[in-house]
């Protein structure tokens, strides 16, 4: 690991303040730490986001579920407001990686990274979430750019994340064995708006299955959803699966998202 400062503001303010030169937010580490380890990252301050107490914990607006950027995913898994309002949420964040990534890893750690396969940003796109940052406000559909890519800007530091509160919802991916990661994760939600089908581990980024989302408003049945046939354009391609294997197991993986989400 290259040497570098570390800055442990207490304020989203002062966080705000030191994030001068090349710097990077620390929220739970899990990605950044290893990256840094391997030296295949490198910044010369890092602002540790643990003692900042206002970017931490859960609370209701409205019909809409406030979690903070630095909380935890066992917090949101044992959260009984997010089981009530939507469980959904909760079974996804009780799904992230081992029991030590659970206790370290933070929401807004996981959407401002936008691994191409973690679990998270399916939910954010999947509920048409809205990120909060120091800033501005950015919709679900507007913040996942590309790979590792989201529309913040440098030195934006998100907040929050408002989930709408749903209850027909679920998430259900199937797991790459050694990193549990998702070679194929589906967010299945009705929504005020409609259904919304968001597909992490499949493509370059996190995106919508418009083709499922259309059968899906027609008829909210697991059939419905695998009777699509999707193409196989920008689908990932490796030693785990092929882009057909993928692209079909992106049908298989709604219909199971629909028949759990219905049940509720």
């Amino acid at each position: 690991m290259y040497s570098f400062e570390l800055d442990r503001p207490t304020s989203t303010a002062a966080a705000a303040a030191a994030f001068t030169g090349d710097a990077r937010y620390l929220a739970g580490g899990q990605t950044l730490i290893q990256a840094m380890k391997l030296r295949i990252s490198q910044s010369e301050r890092l602002i540790d986001l643990g003692a900042v107490a206002e970017l931490s914990g859960i609370c209701m607006d409205g019909n809409n579920i406030v979690i903070g950027a630095t909380t935890k995913h066992a917090t949101v898994a044992a959260s009984d407001l997010v089981r009530k309002a939507c469980p959904a949420l909760a079974d996804l964040a009780a799904g992230i990686g081992d029991m030590m990534v659970r206790n370290m890893g933070t929401l807004g750690g996981s959407i401002a990274n936008a691994d191409p396969a973690a679990c998270y940003p399916a939910a954010v796109l999947g509920l048409g979430a809205t990120v909060h940052t120091n800033k501005r406000t950015i919709a679900a559909d507007s913040y996942f750019t590309g790979m590792f890519s989201t529309a913040l800007e440098d030195g934006e530091l998100i907040t929050s994340v408002s989930f709408p509160a749903v209850m027909k919802a679920a998430y259900i991916k199937y797991k790459q064995p050694a990193s549990r990661f998702a070679m194929v994760g589906v967010f299945a939600a009705q929504t005020a708006s409609g259904v919304r089908v968001a597909v992490t581990g499949v493509k370059s980024a996190v995106f919508r299955a418009t083709e499922i989302e259309a059968a899906l408003n027609a008829s909210f049945t697991p059939a419905a959803a695998e009777a699509v046939a999707l193409g196989t354009e920008g689908v990932n391609s490796d030693l785990h699966g092929s882009a057909e294997y993928r692209a079909a197991m992106v049908s298989v993986m709604a219909g199971r998202a629909v028949a759990v989400a219905a049940a509720r």
